[in-house]
């Protein structure tokens, strides 16, 4: 399964925002990394650069490599509807976000780890491929073998998010992903309309 592997506080630091989540080094360096990152004039952006950005920033953020990612914005232009909320949307419905999402796991990159290792359940099947596509109603459980892992446990203790399309039982710890989110509850602050302009060129 091919996945960004690389540094993730140098990769935040590029981006002025800790994307990956909780990050130390981070806020003792919150400028961009490189001897001028300090530097306060830097120049200005190209239109084209910006949107690059962009799309990079949605690709760490969900971690999906660019041909997966291409892939998903074929799939969100073809859609009805925006097309930028769309390919958000289905970024969100990938089977690992929505298990860090319910706090199974503590970052998005320890929830492909979780799924990939098979300790958890779609609908009560084994699912080990963090790219799965949920739909509406799709029952995401803890299997029942995994239920003390520290990771898993120590996760949903310190988890206190709440998202109104996914529900969350911490006694059975099972989930149910409701509805795919509107565009005004996916919480990243990504400007999508950017990388639909940088993809139309």
């Amino acid at each position: 399964m091919a996945r960004y592997t690389g540094p993730q506080t140098k990769i935040a630091r590029k981006f002025g925002e800790a994307i990956f989540g909780d990050d130390k080094a981070f806020e003792k360096r919150n400028y961009p990394p490189g001897q001028h990152g300090l530097a306060k004039k830097r120049g200005k952006k190209s239109e084209y650069a910006v949107q690059l950005m962009e799309k990079q920033k949605a690709k760490y953020t969900y971690g999906i490599l660019e041909k997966q990612f291409r892939n998903l914005y074929e799939k969100a232009a073809a859609s009805k509807g925006v097309t930028g909320e769309i390919l958000l949307q289905l970024c969100e419905a990938r089977l690992d976000n929505v298990v860090y999402r319910m706090g199974i796991a503590p970052s998005r990159r320890a929830a492909r780890q979780i799924v990939s290792h098979r300790h958890v359940t779609v609908n009560g099947e084994l699912v080990n491929i963090p790219s799965y596509h949920l739909k509406a109603g799709d029952k995401v459980a803890v299997r029942e073998k995994s239920k003390s892992l520290d990771t898993i446990t120590n996760s949903l203790s310190n988890s206190a998010q709440v998202y109104e399309w996914i529900t969350w039982n911490n006694d059975t710890k099972e989930g149910t992903f409701v509805s795919v989110p509107a565009r005004i509850q996916i919480p990243e602050n990504i400007k999508e309309q950017l990388i639909v302009e940088l993809y139309n060129k």
